[in-house]
């Protein structure tokens, strides 16, 4: 899943990012609001982690923008503000949910999980298909009960499919959700990685077209499985 944060103090960013990326968390970090906006605008986020207080645009400006544009990506504001009116303006220029700074680090990876669930269209903690499972508590995949290491790349893809189902995504629908801005890649990539991905699942069992080609269109986890 891909996360926007959106953090001007770059040690405090640095380490959420870390945390995040070492969850499988695929995380696009910008330091100001008009920056924080322009990413929000034209990319595929699933969360956005947002400081309130930002140089060129504040957070509160950035959440109210992108609500009365209709962005309904889930929004965790971060504060080092721990009042009440701080945050009741948060949640009501359109925020899901707010934490003070300083943090722990455990409890806001808690907390961003929770509202990922909440617009996850699987709602079980352990993503099924068939006989694969992915635990995204652990960053364990397992075919059979046979576990399946994986590039962070890999797995991501893995995530995105069992998040989707039978639902067909585009390669440039995959290149959204999975690769960074700054990494620029063509949709090639996603062929190479795929075609990786399928040979590890076929090693470990699985049927070659678990993840078919739906030609002109994209890719889906087979719906007879």
């Amino acid at each position: 899943m891909k996360i926007l944060l959106v953090e001007d103090d770059f040690r405090i960013s640095k380490a959420i990012a870390e945390a995040l990326r070492e969850q499988r968390y695929v995380v696009e970090m910008v330091g100001d609001g008009e920056s924080g906006l322009a990413f929000a605008e034209t990319g595929s986020f699933d969360l956005i982690v947002l400081d309130l207080m930002l140089p060129k645009l504040d957070g509160i400006s950035l959440c109210r923008k992108l609500r009365q544009a209709g962005n309904k990506t889930q929004i965790l504001m971060l504060t080092a503000r721990d009042t009440s009116c701080d945050k009741v303006l948060g949640l009501d220029v359109g925020a899901d949910d707010y934490v003070v700074k300083p943090f722990d680090l455990p409890e806001l990876l808690a907390r961003i999980r929770a509202l990922l669930r909440r617009t996850s269209v699987v709602f079980s903690p352990v993503l099924e298909w068939e006989r694969l499972t992915l635990n995204p508590n652990e960053c364990r995949v397992t075919y059979n009960q046979q576990s399946i290491t994986l590039t962070p790349k890999e797995y991501a893809l893995l995530e995105l499919f069992l998040r989707h189902g039978s639902c067909v995504l585009s390669r440039q629908a995959i290149l959204d959700k999975i690769w960074l801005f700054e990494e620029s890649p063509g949709e090639e990539t996603v062929k190479v990685h795929l075609q990786s991905l399928r040979r590890k699942l076929t090693t470990a069992g699985a049927p070659p077209n678990l993840i078919e080609t739906v030609y002109g269109m994209g890719y889906r986890l087979n719906p007879k499985f």
